[in-house]
């Protein structure tokens, strides 16, 4: 439980930061062009709200909804998602949006997403600047990697070191690396001590890549016992630090990868399991491990989790990091680069949205819930804010009535076409993207609870 509201909290102190600024752009825009601001809510107030003031002299409401998917910023004399149709039958006044020349509207409706895309580049500047920049190159990863079969098939092999593609080295193990290996030609590799190309089609399904089970590659972790809780199975057989599994129910283990790839077709047994006798008989299983060149055997019980009880160590104690470190004005640019670096790879991942595993993929407020860490960590919490930051910019820019990039593709139109769209028009496109959007949040909500209770 402690674990879900720390979630929550980090979830919902990044998301009503970035929805302040994302209509905070709106608003100086709007304020700027002296055009009349009628509301400005952080969430949303169907029926009724939670707080709300009014400055004296001022036109805008300021107030706090109690439906927490946004915010609003109401701008007087323009059709958005208030639906405000009343408003649009009175003579047009010289402080409405509508009466704004199309370059002023323009800036209007791209001020949130200006302010969200410069809010992440600052905040990839400032983490850079604060905590550095720390990696492990693959290169650097002396024991290799381990290889599912569908790589093993474009000639990968179990141990291989991965060095870059044809284009450029590996910087570092995780998504952007995955995301070259899927566009390249040929990656280099060090196999034996020998540096060699594989050649690959350039048109390796990322998706896939990421979510077959096990993975397309992941980084070989030695099967070798680094630590052991007291009490718990592998303790009650005198496991021992420095000890290696070498098997487990007759199968060779030559890494702890192999051995959790076992553990998880011991999770499939289990789950079908109809039985006690069954759900022992899963949980039973023979255990062969290595300590100073001498085997020993012992049969063990899991716990019901599958647990042994012994740890490993991770990749960060396995090898020894680099760090980098930034000035000031050092980590402008990079941050910069950073942030387009990961915009560019979140467009290029959009195609994977309109294929069937991408639908399912597609996730909701659960989802982006869990991406925050389940302690309280500074560093991780303002990357997750600065990603979606880019998210949110990202969305809101496309071309859908209801959002922003709806309302910058019809102002084009009238600039180039010197023709404003009619505001029935307006009204009817605005109701069709409202729908699409909430037809999106729909599917993206239910894949989290399909998700939960493991139909997906």
């Amino acid at each position: 439980m402690e674990i879900f509201l720390i979630r929550v909290l980090q979830f919902m102190l990044a998301i009503s930061l970035l929805v302040l600024l994302h209509e905070g752009g709106h608003f100086f825009f709007a304020r700027l062009f002296k055009i009349r601001v009628e509301k400005f809510y952080l969430f949303f107030d169907p029926w009724f709200h939670l707080f709300e003031f009014k400055p004296k002299n001022s036109d805008t409401t300021y107030g706090l909804g109690w439906l927490p998917l946004g915010g609003y910023c109401k701008i007087s004399g323009m059709i958005d998602e208030s639906f405000d149709t009343e408003q649009m039958k009175q003579p047009a006044q010289p402080w409405e949006f509508r009466t704004k020349p199309a370059w002023q509207r323009l800036l209007v409706m791209i001020g949130g997403v200006l302010v969200n895309f410069v809010v992440a580049l600052f905040i990839y500047a400032m983490i850079l600047f604060t905590w550095g920049e720390t990696y492990i190159q693959p290169k650097n990863m002396t024991y290799g990697m381990k290889f599912n079969t569908e790589a093993k098939a474009l000639g990968f092999q179990d141990g291989d070191i991965l060095i870059g593609t044809d284009e450029k080295e590996f910087k570092e193990f995780g998504a952007d690396m995955y995301r070259d290996i899927s566009e390249a030609k040929s990656v280099n590799i060090i196999r034996d001590g020998k540096q060699m190309s594989i050649c690959l089609p350039g048109d390796l399904n990322l998706l896939n890549m990421i979510k077959n089970v096990p993975p397309f590659v992941r980084p070989l972790m030695p099967a070798v016992v680094d630590s052991v809780i007291p009490q718990s199975p592998a303790g009650n057989i005198g496991l021992m630090k420095g000890d290696k599994i070498v098997a487990l129910n007759g199968v060779d283990i030559d890494s702890h990868n192999t051995f959790t790839d076992e553990i998880g077709k011991l999770s499939d047994v289990l789950a079908t399991a109809t039985t006690t006798e069954d759900s022992l008989k899963a949980l039973r299983a023979t255990i062969v491990w290595e300590r100073n060149s001498v085997l020993d055997t012992a049969s063990v019980i899991f716990t019901k989790e599958l647990k042994l009880g012994y740890f490993t160590k991770n990749v960060s104690g396995l090898y020894t990091p680099t760090t980098k470190e930034y000035g000031f004005f050092e980590s402008l640019p990079a941050g910069i680069s950073y942030g387009v670096d990961v915009l560019a790879s979140y467009v290029d991942d959009m195609k994977y949205v309109f294929t069937a595993e991408g639908a399912k993929s597609l996730g909701g407020f659960g989802a982006i819930g869990s991406l925050f860490p389940p302690t309280w960590d500074w560093y991780l919490f303002w990357k997750m804010t600065a990603f979606l930051s880019i998210i949110l910019a990202f969305m809101n820019i496309l071309p859908i009535p209801a959002l922003d990039g709806g309302h910058v593709l019809f102002l084009l139109y009238e600039m180039i076409t010197r023709r404003k769209p009619s505001e029935k028009f307006m009204i009817w496109a605005e109701y069709f993207g409202f729908g699409i959007l909430i037809l999106l949040m729909v599917v993206a909500n239910l894949n989290d609870i399909l998700r939960w209770l493991g139909y997906i």
